[in-house]
């Protein structure tokens, strides 16, 4: 089973190595955005690792500020997933920029405070420096066995974390407000646009977590384990529950005698050319599916199913958040006023884009497995008070 892992994490860096060269060789020429739809495939993955990001980092939270014991043994993993899901992310949106080698002066010549943007990437540039210092004061906790250093690094880690909490939030909930204060686009100008970015950062992150302790956790055997995944499922039913009462909310009032313009976005996600990502992909496998095994079954096989079902579809969800939001007419005849393909309004992914997601998903899945080998994150020493 390992070799079969292995070979096919080979296979996925070299295909998606191919679509990295087209993509530095050739810019956005091979990809399916234009003029009109300008944001795509690697902006709705963008989003989707930032709130795995999120979702891991909150978790790991309830270890080093709220000292809940149950968790103790996780903390470590949590922030490394954190950690990784974050290099995702910003490698998603590194390769949708147009200028990719000056990205640099977004931090050197920030236009603040005006730029939401602005403001995103500096909150991103102090929470990844956070989650590089929680987690080395994790490990060198781990890793030491004086009683007054470790209350020390225990006191050290309860501060960053608490400096953690309202920085997550704020730069998550950041990226649903880049989307929410964009008045043009009345599918995304809502004050539910951060919440639910928050909301679903929890239910994926939590998701994640939850999938790599059901697959990987090696003492399997133990109460611990057993009353552990049991916890994490818990979280994982009442967050994806939570984020499908806000979906309700948003799609059942605006649809209720809502303007044209207001509501063409959300009908296109429901009943558009691609409905099959919001009934199918989203609501059958990624709520009904996991919510029934969540409620009904106990095992850790059934949870772990549950859980990468959820991580898995949660790419519907942003993508339905990117595109419907831009298959828009901003004015009416738009689209047949001047016929081009640059200047269309359809959007499919080209190959070259998903090469380039196989390419980030198999850089995440080899920082992971490379983390794991050597630092042991799924094979738990002692807790934070022993």
């Amino acid at each position: 089973m390992k070799k079969l892992f292995y070979v096919l994490w080979i296979i996925g860096l070299l295909l998606g190595g191919i679509g990295v060269f087209q993509r530095l060789t050739t810019g956005h020429l091979l990809a399916g955005y234009g003029s009109r739809v300008v944001w795509g495939l690697w902006v709705a993955m963008y989003i989707y690792f930032i709130g795995l990001s999120a979702g891991a980092f909150l978790l790991s939270s309830l270890v080093y500020v709220f000292r809940v014991k149950m968790f103790e043994k996780v903390g470590k993993l949590a922030l490394v997933t954190a950690l990784i899901t974050l290099v995702c992310a910003l490698l998603a949106i590194w390769f949708d920029l147009g200028h990719m080698w000056r990205a640099y002066e977004v931090i050197t010549r920030p236009n603040l405070p005006s730029s939401m943007m602005a403001w995103m990437i500096w909150l991103y540039t102090a929470y990844f420096i956070l989650l590089l210092a929680e987690t080395f004061y994790a490990f060198k906790l781990e890793n030491n066995n004086d009683s007054a250093q470790k209350e020390a690094l225990s006191k050290k880690l309860r501060l960053l974390g608490s400096i953690g909490i309202p920085l997550a939030i704020a730069f998550h909930g950041g990226v649903g407000a880049l989307f929410g204060v964009v008045s043009s686009n009345p599918m995304w100008h809502s004050a539910l646009t951060p919440i639910f970015f928050l909301v679903g950062a929890i239910a994926s992150g939590s998701a994640l977590f939850t999938m790599i302790v059901a697959f990987f956790w090696e003492e399997r055997n133990s109460a611990y384990f057993d009353e552990m995944i049991q916890l994490l499922a818990k979280i994982v039913l009442i967050s994806v529950l939570f984020d499908l009462l806000l979906e309700w909310a948003e799609l059942s009032i605006a649809l209720w005698m809502g303007s044209p313009e207001h509501t063409f976005g959300y009908r296109e996600m429901l009943f558009g050319e691609y409905w099959y990502v919001f009934w199918i992909l989203h609501i059958l496998l990624g709520v009904m599916v996991p919510v029934f095994l969540l409620a009904t079954r106990k095992k850790p096989f059934a949870i772990g199913l549950a859980s990468l079902l959820v991580v898995f579809t949660f790419i519907g969800v942003r993508l339905n958040i990117v595109i419907p939001g831009l298959v828009t007419e901003k004015i009416h005849g738009e689209a047949t006023a001047y016929i081009h393909p640059r200047l269309s309004y359809h959007y499919f992914p080209s190959s070259m884009e998903w090469l380039v997601a196989i390419f980030i998903v198999s850089v995440g899945i080899g920082l992971f497995v490379i983390g794991n080998r050597y630092l042991k994150l799924t094979q738990p020493k002692h807790s934070l008070n022993s």
